[in-house]
């Protein structure tokens, strides 16, 4: 793949289509690189050869895999805890082992990173559920350094601080944060350009997704997602916080819980927005 510029624009978007396809629809957003989301039901058995083929074709450059699971469901905050990655313990072995399935599929394809949500991590480390999801990652980390990738965790979910706490704790080199602004907005866990600061030397990527805070007086609800740069995070500030810091890596647009033609028109204007920006 060809070499990336810093702060190179790309999209998130997801396997499940026809890779050749799919890549060169992502392309036509005037984007050559990108992270591929994959569901917890795609089946990867012997799909690495046609996205391998799509990629080396449509020189396009993938960066991040990012791991969804079966079961998931992100209605209100409740129920994110309830069933977002790696805390419930009824799918802990499942979810690793996908984890290990999804590690491997991107190593056949040379990206160099895995990411997911493993949900709200206590701030009580000697909590069960913390020990067991500290040595839970702390193995997915092992795994993926045998494939020379990082293991990114997706931010928003829990404070800033919180967060930065647990990544010391697990003590691995080649553990990062996928830095999401929105989600700090969307779960109302911190100011994300001050969050973005504290977190400055664990990021490997960035969502740029925009969207406003719960509303107030309903308890358990999360924040609306908007199209960037109509919502709350401040995408001017944002931008130019990265470059303080003197984050290098790719702008990966993300906007989910549209139609295909208003995610499309979405897309288009979040890469006209960003080119300005940056």
């Amino acid at each position: 793949m060809q070499p990336l510029a810093d702060l190179e624009i790309g999209v998130m978007f997801w396997a499940g289509r026809d890779p050749l396809a799919t890549v060169r629809e992502i392309k036509s957003f005037g984007v050559r690189s990108g992270q591929l989301g994959i569901a917890g039901d795609t089946p990867l058995a012997g799909a690495a050869a046609a996205w391998r083929s799509a990629l080396q074709s449509e020189e396009f450059t993938l960066v991040t895999a990012f791991c969804a699971y079966i079961g998931e469901d992100y209605a209100d905050i409740p129920t994110v805890q309830r069933t977002v990655g790696f805390i419930p313990p009824a799918t802990r072995e499942e979810r690793e082992q996908r984890t290990y399935e999804v590690s491997g599929f991107a190593a056949e394809l040379g990206v160099p990173g895995v990411a997911c949500h493993i949900g709200f991590v206590p701030e009580d480390k000697n909590a069960a559920d913390y020990v067991a999801v500290r040595a839970m990652v702390r193995r997915v980390c092992d795994y993926c350094a045998r494939h020379n990738q990082t293991f990114a965790l997706e931010t928003g979910q829990e404070p800033a601080g919180v967060l930065l706490n647990f990544l010391r704790d697990v003590e691995r080199p080649n553990l990062k944060i996928n830095f999401d602004p929105a989600n700090m907005i969307l779960y109302g866990t911190g100011d994300p350009i001050e969050a973005v600061g504290m977190l400055a030397g664990e990021l490997v990527s960035v969502h740029c997704k925009d969207g406003d805070w719960p509303p107030m007086g309903v308890p358990g609800a999360l924040g609306a997602e908007r199209p960037l740069g109509a919502g709350s995070v401040g995408m001017a500030n944002f931008i130019a916080t990265l470059k303080e810091i003197g984050y290098r890596g790719t702008l990966n647009i993300e906007r989910e819980g549209q139609s295909p033609e208003q995610w499309r028109q979405d897309v288009r204007m979040a890469v006209d927005l960003l080119k300005r920006l940056r």
